[in-house]
């Protein structure tokens, strides 16, 4: 807003007039301006705080396998692995209390097998307990509190919920979800910033000071505004508002994620009970049968059971994969008679299902393993020192001043209706969709307008005790003379 400077927008400079050749793009890039400089100062310090964790998120998918390679990884690779019977009775042994939300056998040759514990004393709502069994001699190697489908040990979770939260719980999720609700409007805004002036700018050669940082400030958006449009619009795909409006559209256009039936000889009905978890990890027939009927159907590695939640319910065998190409089957296994009783392949998985698996994925950095994690990195950097030269422009800005001095007033006024009319319409619909990106433009549009209505006033009443001083003075002067 204006009062993030000690220079009125009134005593601002107008706006110079777009270079030639922009075409229909003109009449918009004053208001494009005016709402990419103040959504970029005020949105800025979310971004980088977005950033910055996402940063450090990226880089800890490596740095997990370095601090927990005890735990994850077995001293020597045997002949024969032990039965998954044995494995979880080992884990049981050292771990007794909880129950047995679910297994991950050894995934490699190197791998411990993880099972997991839930209703630990001291293990936090949501998370479990895994412990790490040597699946060649039964020895455990450890335990950790894990988070999430990708299986998060504690250096991750803790970064996770820093990046969505700040640890501040369903409150904290308001300000990862601002700042993915603004960057794709500020990324476009740029882009139409940067392509309605190249001309000007390939025309200046040896410039410095705010010219040079504008110079590298659009170059380096430019390259970076696809990857910021992608991220911006995975992290609203899970975010706490936006996000659940979007999934209610998918499941209006009938693209829900589905998961297998679990009910013990049931239909596939697509959005069943599954994936259940309770249980002791043992029921009917037992861990070894029921991963051996899901090996016959074409699971392979790495894959999870689930076991029964109930008497009446089945066993889930879930492929937890998440690198491409992905493994997201599942099957379902009757505990008393070993049988597959329903079947979920990911290649069935509704098209704006699948497009939300990876999407997310891709934005957690699993998707394509190290060189997912490293693009994601880099974005992160280039977000920063886009926020960076950003404020430096602004700074540049003021010439010397405390503060850069605003962009001016009135650059809608300069749109034409026809142009005008429509756009407002759609930022309404958007804005309803993603309330945190409404409700602050909003407020910036009241604000904005009860700033710009008091500064005229302001200057009407200087301007009319100017008349009357001058006008005093002429009659004084007057008077004299005579």
């Amino acid at each position: 807003m204006t009062t993030v400077s000690s220079t009125s927008t009134e005593e601002a400079p107008q706006p110079t007039a777009p270079p030639p050749g922009v075409g229909s793009w003109a009449p918009l890039r004053p208001l494009v301006l005016r709402l990419h400089f103040y959504a970029g100062l005020l949105v800025a310090p979310f971004l980088l705080v977005a950033a910055t964790t996402g940063l450090l998120y990226a880089a800890s998918f490596q740095v997990e396998k370095v601090v927990y390679a005890d735990e994850m990884t077995v001293p020597e690779v045997g002949a024969t692995e032990l039965a998954m019977s044995e494995q979880v009775a080992a884990a049981r042994a050292a771990h007794p209390q909880g129950t047995v939300s679910a297994v991950r056998p050894s995934p490699d040759d190197d791998a411990t097998t993880r099972v997991m514990l839930s209703g630990v004393p001291g293990v936090d709502e949501g998370h479990t307990l895994a412990v790490f069994v040597d699946p060649y001699t039964g020895e455990v190697r450890g335990a950790l509190e894990q988070y999430g489908a990708t299986g998060a040990l504690p250096l991750r979770t803790w970064i996770d919920e820093f990046h969505r939260d700040l640890h501040l719980g369903d409150t904290g999720r308001l300000y990862s979800e601002l700042a993915a609700s603004w960057l794709w409007l500020i990324a476009l805004g740029g882009l139409v910033l940067w392509f309605t002036r190249r001309r000007a700018l390939r025309r200046v050669r040896g410039t410095s000071g705010r010219r040079r940082t504008l110079g590298l400030h659009g170059t380096i958006g430019v390259w970076a505004a696809i990857g910021f449009l992608f991220l911006s619009a995975t992290g609203l795909t899970w975010s706490a508002h936006a996000g659940a409006n979007i999934d209610e559209l998918r499941t209006s256009l009938g693209h829900s994620t589905p998961s297998v039936s679990a009910t013990a000889g049931g239909d596939h009905g697509g959005h069943g009970a599954a994936e259940g978890s309770g249980g002791t990890g043992e029921h009917g027939v037992g861990l070894d049968k029921v991963l051996a009927a899901a090996r016959a159907e074409g699971l392979g590695d790495p894959v999870e059971i689930v076991p029964p939640a109930d008497a009446e319910s089945a066993y889930v065998v879930k492929q937890v994969q998440r690198s491409w190409p992905e493994k997201q089957d599942s099957v379902a296994v009757d505990p008393a008679t070993g049988e597959v009783t329903d079947v979920l392949r990911f290649a069935d998985h509704p098209l704006l299902a699948k497009l939300t698996r990876w999407g997310i994925d891709l934005h957690s950095g699993v998707l394509f393993g190290l060189v997912n994690q490293i693009a994601l990195m880099l974005l992160a950097l280039s977000l920063i020192v886009l926020i960076v030269l950003g404020y430096r422009m602004w700074w540049q800005r003021g010439r010397g001043s405390a503060f850069g001095r605003p962009i001016p007033r009135g650059g809608w006024a300069q749109v034409p209706p026809q142009i005008l009319v429509p756009l407002m319409v759609a930022v309404a619909v958007v804005g309803y969709f993603v309330p945190l990106l409404g409700i602050p433009l909003a407020a910036f549009v009241v604000v904005d307008v009860i700033l710009g209505e008091i500064a005229r006033r302001r200057g009407r009443r200087a301007s009319g005790n100017g008349g009357e001083t001058a006008d005093g003075a002429a009659a004084r002067a007057g008077t004299a003379a005579g």
